[in-house]
């Protein structure tokens, strides 16, 4: 018995349909996979993704470090390289871009978004030899996690077993899934229905400084019809989702000055200002005890209409198992759930700073107090806007608002004085769920899980797409690809095998996705 491919049978009945009917013969791509087709083709990738992936997250990226960026892409290059991508660096103020290009003569571009460094790491807090040294792990009835040898993976592969690294989700998993969904189309001859751009980030970690300064200078180069960004989690269900939108990120560094110098709080306690006191005071009046920001003016711009309000609900988020979780009862009231609040511009205190504590501590009036804030930003606002009313508020409450450290005659005066730094990143972004790439997302996860993934409006985190968007003009769809428990950012960052799994089927479903 000789067994027919799926896709080769879709073209035949097409033919029998045809042959049949004086209707107008319909397009069939013959190269489009089913479902299962993707999944055997996944199956026959892993090994060498595996050792591939190994070899990746072996390899430092911290950001700070632009030594070990460049050895990273005289690694990453070749490999780009022999996945069928003609390759260059654009060259930034700091680590340079990996730009890579496929050409397959086709009439639309898609420009794909990934991202090449990864957080800073703290070896003693990580429970293995090095974070960038790889170990794959099975958890054991007690929780905790026991080292299996890597080779276990050739043998068999268990969807609960996790690999443990730096990176290891955000976000060389998603990197190594797409270029393996490459080379997967490649080696069955399987042409893409788009062209490809790649624009590879080597200082995400660090706010992505340069990139909107490359984005501007090489426009034409990076000239595409859409975008798509592989990276991140899913929603906290872990089930297939696609995000159309991620707010931006705003920072602000606030500093309250006491005494030249710390002083004795026997000698000076009840005389001397304690700044940590009024930073305190300052930073309780930003937000309500019920967690809304009390600023005038900050929601200005933000309407959620019924029919919004009706389709964030669709997200199938369970209050009760997130409080569950984090450890909490009772959230704050800016919205009514979490799908809602995120669409308002957040203000977090992000670090406090004063003194000492612990082991440490001594009976001391600090010199100064410290807060870091973070201002997660919403299309519908404008970044300096928020600053700027920020910095009004700040003086509402009877201060002077200063950017440097204050003189000796400052100090002398009646005022007093706030330093205020800050720095907007960039900005939010947001793309109808109709629109290209949102179709040719939605349509290829659909085709391999049989059902609509989960479609999420705006992501709480910040992706720095916004430069693409913007100067580029172009819709953005986010694909997530990786477990929502990583751990990214944190020590023992992980990727579920299942996920690295499924991550590889989806990215080969999407690139495997006809436009047409």
């Amino acid at each position: 018995m000789i067994t027919i491919p799926s896709r080769i049978k879709t073209v035949l009945r097409a033919a029998v349909v045809c042959s049949l009917s004086t209707f107008t013969i319909p397009v069939v791509n013959a190269d489009t996979m089913d479902a299962e087709e993707i999944k055997q083709l996944t199956k026959e990738s892993l090994p060498e993704a595996f050792s591939f992936y190994h070899q990746f997250l072996s390899l430092p990226n911290d950001a700070n470090y632009k030594k070990d960026i460049l050895a990273l892409l005289d690694w990453l290059e070749p490999e780009m390289a022999k996945s069928g991508f003609d390759t260059k660096r654009i060259a930034t103020d700091g680590s340079p871009v990996l730009y890579a290009e496929m050409n397959n003569k086709a009439d639309k571009t898609v420009l794909v978004y990934l991202q090449a460094d990864g957080q800073p790491v703290a070896p003693s807090a990580w429970q293995q030899e090095h974070p960038f040294t790889p170990e794959l792990k099975r958890q054991k009835g007690n929780g905790d996690w026991e080292t299996i040898d890597w080779s276990n993976l050739s043998k068999r592969i268990d969807d609960n077993w996790r690999i443990f690294a730096r990176s290891a989700s955000d976000s060389k998993g998603p990197m190594t899934q797409f270029i393996f969904a490459i080379r997967a189309l490649q080696k069955q001859k399987i042409d893409l229905d788009f062209n490809l751009k790649v624009i590879v980030d080597t200082e995400e970690e660090l706010g992505s400084p340069n990139l909107a300064k490359a984005v501007k200078a090489n426009r034409e180069l990076l000239s595409a019809d859409m975008l798509l960004i592989f990276d991140g989690p899913p929603h906290a269900s872990n089930k297939p989702t696609l995000n159309f939108g991620a707010r931006g990120i705003a920072t602000v560094t606030l500093t309250m000055h006491g005494p030249v110098v710390p002083q004795h709080s026997g000698h000076y306690g009840n005389y001397v200002p304690n700044p940590a006191f009024a930073l305190s005071h300052l930073l309780a009046s930003m937000k309500s005890p019920e967690g809304k920001v009390l600023i005038d003016g900050y929601y200005d711009g933000i309407n959620l209409s019924d029919a919004l309000k009706q389709s964030l609900a669709s997200v199938p988020d369970d209050a009760k198992a997130l409080k569950t979780a984090m450890g909490f009862s009772k959230p704050d009231q800016v919205a009514g759930t979490l799908q809602e609040s995120l669409q308002y511009p957040s203000l977090n205190i992000r670090g406090l700073s004063s003194a000492w504590v612990g082991d440490k501590v001594r009976t001391i009036i600090p010199d100064k107090a410290i807060a870091e804030l973070d201002i997660r930003l919403v299309q519908e606002t404008d970044p300096e806007q928020l600053l700027s009313l920020l910095k009004k508020h700040i003086e509402s409450q009877g201060f002077v608002v200063i950017d440097s450290e204050p003189t000796a005659e400052q100090r002398r005066s009646d005022s007093r004085f706030v330093q205020f730094k800050s720095k907007v990143s960039y900005g939010a972004f947001r793309t109808d769920f109709d629109s290209e790439p949102g179709l040719l997302a939605r349509k290829a996860m659909k085709r391999l899980h049989g059902q609509e993934p989960i479609l999420v409006r705006t992501l709480g985190g910040s992706v720095p797409i916004a430069p693409f968007v913007e100067i580029l003009d172009l819709p953005a769809v986010l694909v997530p690809t990786v477990n929502i428990d990583n751990n990214q950012h944190s020590p023992n960052e992980n990727i579920r095998i299942g996920h690295f799994v499924e991550g590889l089927e989806i990215a080969i479903a999407v690139l495997n996705q006809p436009l047409h």
